[in-house]
């Protein structure tokens, strides 16, 4: 075999071309020799891994190269990676240097439209020591995992048992809860994970003998419409849904208060309605001595209850929205009329503070005015303060759409709030016996969510 000898290999011409040898020819490299490239390679191709990078990368953002690999540290702050635009081929991988992406994650970004795993979401990192290598295979899915532990990762949309279900435009699930129950979620991850909600706690129970209504349950929505539609919720929406995690999340619906009578101590406050981090308070009841109608006193909840049309001096509705929340929960009940108004006055709702009762004499007033969701595909309005109690036969109280029971009159008790509306007790009136007041309308959670 022939040997040449010599340090420099150069073509014949300036910036010219040097062939090693013909078209099916064999190359050999030997045993222990090294190859140096100090320029850019062309026509190698990859072998399917990347070159991991020595830089460890810790800003809030940063954009991925093609072929490299990155180890980054989020112990400071959460991190993005931008992904390069997708080429038939193309890889990058990403390792979690700190054991930290449970607490701050890593967001992996698509570059325009390029998809991950066929979805038009960011991936998000959230497991400790989570190492993940993508390659990008064609436009239909774009960028794909290869290694064994990123696949579940992918966002996925929400799979969920729980209350009864119904499917509503199209695309999303909603869940409603009329008692207590769980939500149970067997699927779902990334930022399509998400849900929106509405929660209304128990309504107050009414007083008796020219009564204040009882205060409708606290009402608290969500309402993003890239998480669960373009319905028309409720102007108390907030546009924050909560994340939804594998798991199971117990859900509260909380009862109506019971209404006042002559030999009882009080009108119940209706019981609180929780789903996750969400708590809606019940609505406000009444606080007395029995046999002493002047000693009745409203009370706070989601939204506050009516004054007693009985008292010896102006009675003050209770407040409303107490916890405080924003946006608020509910609204205060109304004020009355010092004796012998004999008009009680309306529970707070969820739209509206309870009207003033006693003016003129044995006027009572109406409840609070309850307010309207489409979240379950059909508006309807829910969560009205009761209306109070009064002793003339020819003012009675009507209810208030939206649950909340109307005022007795002329003898007559006062009707309860509707179930699961969170509406409030109507108002017992005083004309001879005393009657009693209204139970409040139990509770209501719904959930609602993207599922395909």
């Amino acid at each position: 075999m022939s040997e040449i000898k010599v340090n420099k290999v150069s073509p014949r011409t300036n910036c010219g071309t040097v062939q090693l040898g013909d078209s099916g020819d064999t190359i050999t490299i030997p045993a222990g020799a090294t190859i140096t490239n100090n320029g850019t390679q062309t026509g190698f191709g990859r072998t399917g891994t990347v070159d991991w990078q020595t830089s460890i990368k810790t800003s809030a953002t940063f954009s991925a190269s093609n072929g490299e690999g990155y180890f980054v540290d989020t112990s400071s702050n959460a991190v993005t990676a931008n992904l390069p635009a997708g080429s038939v081929g193309a890889i990058v991988a990403f390792k979690d240097y700190a054991q930290n992406f449970d607490t701050n994650a890593l967001t992996i970004s698509a570059d325009g439209s390029d998809k991950i795993e066929g979805q038009t979401f960011d991936l998000i990192l959230r497991t400790e020591g989570e190492a993940v290598t993508l390659v990008f295979g064609d436009s239909t899915k774009g960028w794909q995992a290869v290694n064994s532990n990123e696949v579940t990762n992918a966002p996925t949309f929400i799979s969920a048992t729980g209350g009864t279900i119904t499917t509503v435009d199209t695309n999303f699930k909603v869940h409603t809860f009329t008692g207590p129950g769980s939500f149970v979620v067997t699927a779902g991850n990334g930022p399509i994970s998400i849900a929106d909600y509405m929660v209304i706690a128990g309504g107050g129970g009414a007083g008796p003998d020219h009564g204040g209504g009882g205060g409708a349950g606290g009402y608290r929505e969500s309402h993003n419409s890239c998480t669960s539609g373009p319905y028309t919720a409720s102007p108390l929406a907030t546009p924050t849904s909560i994340p939804i995690s594998i798991g199971t999340i117990p859900v509260t619906v909380g009862a109506g208060g019971t209404g006042g009578s002559a030999t009882a101590d009080c009108a119940a406050r209706g019981s609180s309605s929780v789903f996750s981090c969400i708590t809606s308070t019940g609505g406000g009841g009444i606080k007395f001595t029995p046999g002493t109608p002047t000693s009745m006193t409203p009370m706070t909840g989601g939204s506050g209850s009516g004054a007693n049309g009985q008292g010896d001096s102006p009675g003050t509705g209770a407040a409303g929205n107490t916890p405080s929340v924003s946006p608020p929960q509910g609204n205060p009940g109304g004020n009355s009329q010092a004796s012998p108004s004999h008009g009680g006055s309306g529970g707070g709702g969820a739209g509206g503070a309870g009207t003033n009762g006693g003016s003129p004499q044995r006027t009572a007033g109406a409840g609070g005015a309850g307010t309207t969701t489409s979240i379950n595909g059909t508006p309807t309005v829910r969560a009205s303060g009761g209306s109070g109690g009064t002793s003339s036969p020819g003012s009675p109280t009507g209810a208030t759409p939206g649950g909340g029971g109307a005022g007795g009159a002329g003898g007559s008790g006062g009707a309860s709030g509707t179930a699961n509306t969170g509406g409030g007790g109507g108002g017992g009136s005083g004309n001879g016996p005393s009657t009693a007041g209204g139970n409040g309308g139990s509770g209501l959670v719904i959930i609602r969510y993207k599922f395909q």
